[in-house]
């Protein structure tokens, strides 16, 4: 049986890779090709490259935000045609109501910088009427500026956001996760003093405007203090809230990926300095 198998294996992937070698590779103006979808319309974000998108329903209305990579090499801040001024990528706000005439509403500056250095890379939406504390008649973008900090603006009004408040002083952040219902954030940052690239500070912000930490977080050997290797760095979180109580933190991109499963409940109540367990 596991000869047969193996074989039938083998032959699939053989077949797979002689067709992947005969088939034309695309090429710039080829007409797109798609199954099982069709193409319904477009927008050009200003060229700017996009990243993590978030698409809210807001009363009659449904709003993308869209994440930004920092600039390139040729074009480190592109021209917003808004404003007539260079800006640093940041953070698209799309009305998408009507999927074959997107509008562009307003275009959030990042940091400045290119690649991964620079940009607004990814975004979260909360309504205030579902957070704890929050401003019933807000809504609320959580996103990461770049590499220094996380920033929550109200969006009820999305082609005029206004800032809130800003979590700074760090030294990298990506992917994070919001809780809604209970305001717990957990934030993938740089914290200057740990060992790792990005790693996880939990936060309230079940009131935007009075941002409250609760602890740090990461694998052993990332922590303040420690010796040894240092474990590859965080890329992104997963809560179940707290009625499934887990949270999944993915660690590593493209090399060394650890996949870490932890009781919720005991990391938000536990210690709040860090220790080799929750």
């Amino acid at each position: 049986m596991g000869g047969r198998v193996t074989a039938v294996c083998c032959t699939f992937l053989f077949v797979l890779l002689a067709n992947g070698a005969n088939a034309q590779q695309p090429k710039i103006g080829d007409p797109p090709e798609a199954s099982n979808m069709r193409l319904v319309g477009t927008n050009d974000l200003q060229a700017r490259s996009a990243y993590q998108p978030t698409i809210h329903h807001q009363g009659d209305r449904w709003i993308a935000y869209i994440g930004h990579h920092g600039g390139t090499d040729d074009i480190p801040d592109p021209v917003n045609p808004m404003t007539g001024k260079a800006e640093p990528n940041g953070t698209p706000i799309v009305d998408v109501t009507d999927p074959a005439h997107p509008r562009y509403l307003r275009h959030i500056p990042g940091q400045e910088g290119k690649y991964e250095s620079g940009g607004a890379q990814m975004v979260r939406i909360c309504d205030g009427k579902d957070l704890p504390k929050g401003d019933r008649n807000a809504v609320y973008m959580l996103r990461t500026f770049g590499s220094e900090a996380h920033e929550i603006w109200n969006v009820a009004d999305p082609a005029n956001p206004v800032l809130v408040t800003r979590i700074g002083g760090l030294k990298d952040t990506h992917k994070n996760f919001w809780e809604c219902s209970t305001g717990i954030a957990f934030l993938v940052s740089g914290a200057p003093d740990w060992r790792t690239r990005r790693m996880t500070q939990i936060y309230d912000l079940s009131d935007p405007a009075q941002p409250k930490k609760i602890r740090d977080f990461g694998l052993p050997g990332q922590e303040p203090g420690a010796t040894g290797a240092v474990p590859t760095e965080l890329h992104g979180p997963i809560s179940t809230g707290p009625q499934g109580n887990r949270v999944y933190f993915g660690y590593g991109t493209n090399k060394g990926g650890v996949l870490r499963i932890v009781d919720r409940d005991k990391l938000v109540n536990g210690p709040k300095e860090p220790t080799q367990t929750i």
